[in-house]
């Protein structure tokens, strides 16, 4: 167990050393972008963590996921209590979401976030690794970027029965 969560941690560490690189070299950062993306990581390390209180704090009262089971979830305290519940019967879940684009609308404070998410728990019959691509949009609210929703498309999922059909 030790060198998977090595491999965890190295992973995470690896990718917070990432997440702020601009993916299109030459182009400056702003503000915004950068603090959507410190967002990210931040929501990346409560997952990590297990702590759905602190996800929550990131998303906006009426927040709807779509994850990759594709059953819609809407609203953030019933989207804390479900997320509290999968870390309760996945002790060891995690999942890490990688924003690729940052695209910003200022004028009506509304950004689009893309990139490609990872997900991994143990089974009964082996490791489930799970990933895609996702979407987010995110809001401007008194000067804090708060998720307003996100669409979790699976695009590979290998390891365990868990793969073998749509939950």
């Amino acid at each position: 167990m030790r060198s998977k969560q090595a491999g965890f941690q190295f992973g995470v560490t690896i990718f917070l050393l990432t997440a702020f690189v601009r993916p299109v070299a030459g182009q400056a950062m702003t503000n915004d972008e950068r603090m959507i993306r410190e967002a990210r990581a931040a929501s990346n390390r409560a997952i990590a963590a297990h702590d759905a209180d602190a996800m929550a704090g990131y998303w906006m009262p009426d927040f709807h996921i779509t994850p990759s089971t594709s059953v819609l979830r809407a609203g953030r305290e019933d989207n804390r209590r479900s997320f509290a519940q999968l870390f309760a019967e996945r002790p060891d879940v995690v999942y890490v979401r990688t924003p690729d684009t940052v695209e910003l609308f200022l004028p009506w404070d509304v950004a689009a976030e893309s990139g490609h998410w990872t997900g991994q728990w143990t089974q009964a019959d082996g490791v489930t690794r799970i990933g895609g691509t996702y979407y987010a949009q995110w809001r401007k609210v008194d000067g804090r970027w708060l998720i307003q929703a996100e669409i979790f498309v699976p695009t590979y999922c290998e390891g365990s029965s868990y793969c073998s059909k749509r939950p």
